[in-house]
């Protein structure tokens, strides 16, 4: 058996079992790979993205899996290029997003030798990973080798386990890695996905459905399970029910008002945007539901007593959604600040268009926007809520979907990203659109308990991190068209034009 003949059968196996998109980081251990990829792309059996960076490969892939609720493969060669996709598999893990993550390495026999570019990297991604699945081209057959794909696609997917996530595919390579690469086979395979069917009918006790992160169709559910039950509905920006009649646009205010009268909280998604929310879901004193598609759910204040499928709520006393409704007043914003950056951006989207929010002070600025009539699809990478990769995600999420995508983030996140700004020659062009509401430096940690004034001596430092970087400048020289704003209008403005980076310069708190 030789390397070329096994990168061929994986890759063909990737088809088999309904990849249609990989993201490559080139690299020499790698060739097998690379090489079968590109034929299978021109051939049209698979969409080839190439990255640089591991990183940015990774986060890519999890946008295009995120957007398109199916794995997606990534490519990388040995070494230290493995470990790199380490935030991603963190990422996809606590979200519950397929990736497929084929890890090129050296043989066994050379592990601990001194080899070059040589480590044990199988199972680096420690418990990221759901499973390591490992091939050889020094042992097995082609039958065994597409059996471990077809494995690691299904387990990536949770078709049989419905707990999706990342999956290492870590494959030794020996000598010769490059050849004449054997006819395309099929190498199909059905696996039937494990759905759950349970259902839990509750009465009509005072209840409110807190709707976090979740894909548009749960959101949905949420959304239609408030509106036919007469419940108030407290939606966080990327749970895809911020709409409609029932929905709340100040709730996490109201909670100190009104959250005292809750009998039951209803959980879809994955809320833990605030604190106000996360008391709320750690409050001993009401019954907690959490409706969860999946293997898994969220719990921080372990104190679920119902866990289903889907739920049945019972009528609501029409003047319990009214009591919220009454009260529910926004914030006043006075001049150019984040609250108003987020207000104008998500005022300036539809239903046709998508938009990625950063996961740190701007999405919490988006939670206090008002409800919007028509508003567009939201993401956030919300499973771990780190602020790495915002960008990558969103590059997946458009080459995904194909639908005008404005990333609205702030200046540290951006700088996080950076390397995704970079946008390869011949590569498709996602066409982002990016707004960065950019108060140079880490703002967020003001409102934290680090931002009380006997703090004060090191917090910028330590915390707010100043900066003064023109990410204008910065994406200019990456051939972004970028532009700067310092007001309302100005901003309003760049959107209706043709910028693709907006930097919304704002003051410091």
């Amino acid at each position: 058996m030789s390397s070329i003949q096994l990168g061929a059968v994986i890759v063909d196996a990737l088809v088999g079992s309904g990849v249609t998109d990989v993201v490559l980081a080139p690299g020499s251990r790698s060739a097998p790979l690379a090489l079968a990829a590109d034929r299978a792309d021109r051939a049209g059996r698979i969409r080839l993205h190439v990255r640089v960076d591991e990183r940015v490969a990774g986060f890519t892939a999890l946008g295009l899996a995120k957007e398109a609720r199916r794995a997606v493969a990534v490519i990388t060669t040995s070494g230290t290029a493995t470990a790199n996709l380490g935030p991603a598999a963190m990422e996809a893990r606590a979200a519950g997003i397929g990736l497929v993550l084929v890890t090129a390495d050296r043989p066994a026999h050379q592990v601990g030798t001194g080899a070059n570019q040589t480590g044990d990297q199988a199972g680096v991604l420690g418990p990221s990973a759901l499973a390591v699945v490992r091939l050889s081209s020094e042992s097995g057959d082609e039958a065994a080798w597409s059996a471990g794909v077809h494995r690691a696609v299904a387990t990536a997917e949770g078709l049989r386990t419905r707990r999706p996530g990342p999956v290492q595919l870590n494959v030794e390579f020996a000598p010769p890695l490059v050849g004449t690469l054997p006819d395309p086979v099929d190498r199909g395979i059905r696996v039937a996905r494990s759905a759950g069917h349970s259902v839990v009918e509750l009465d009509g006790r005072r209840t409110v459905v807190l709707a976090g992160d979740a894909t548009p169709a749960l959101g949905a559910e949420a959304r239609a399970m408030a509106e036919i039950a007469g419940a108030p509905l407290l939606a966080e920006p990327s749970s895809n029910a911020r709409s409609g009649p029932n929905a709340v646009a100040a709730y996490r205010g109201l909670l100190a008002e009104l959250g005292g009268d809750i009998e039951r909280v209803v959980v879809v998604g994955h809320p833990t945007l605030s604190r106000p929310v996360t008391a709320l879901l750690s409050r001993p004193d009401i019954e907690l539901v959490v409706v969860a598609p999946g293997a898994d759910w969220p719990d921080p204040g372990h104190r679920a007593t119902v866990v289903a499928d889907r739920v049945l709520l019972g009528d609501q006393d029409p003047d319990w959604l009214g009591r919220w409704k009454a009260v529910d007043h926004g914030p006043s914003v006075v001049g150019f600040t984040r609250q108003s950056v987020a207000d104008i951006v998500l005022a300036a989207l539809g239903p046709d268009d998508d938009l990625v929010l950063g996961s740190s002070s701007i999405i919490r600025a988006a939670d206090l926007s008002p409800v919007s009539p028509a508003p567009p699809r939201v993401f956030a990478n919300r499973g771990l809520a780190g602020i790495d990769g915002t960008v990558a995600t969103a590059t997946g999420i458009a080459l995904s979907s194909g639908r005008p995508t404005t990333v609205l983030l702030g200046d540290l996140t951006l700088q996080h990203d950076l390397g995704a700004l970079v946008r390869p020659p011949g590569e498709p062009d996602p066409g982002l659109r990016i707004v960065v509401a950019d108060d140079g430096g880490g703002a967020i940690f003001h409102g934290l308990e680090q931002g009380a004034p006997e703090y004060a001596e090191s917090f910028e430092r330590v915390f707010g991190t100043p900066q003064g970087i023109d990410l204008a400048a910065v994406a200019a020289a990456l051939g972004w068209r970028s532009v700067r704003v310092t007001s309302a209008p100005e901003l309003t403005e760049a959107l209706a034009g043709d910028a693709d980076l907006i930097v919304a310069r704002i003051p410091r708190p």
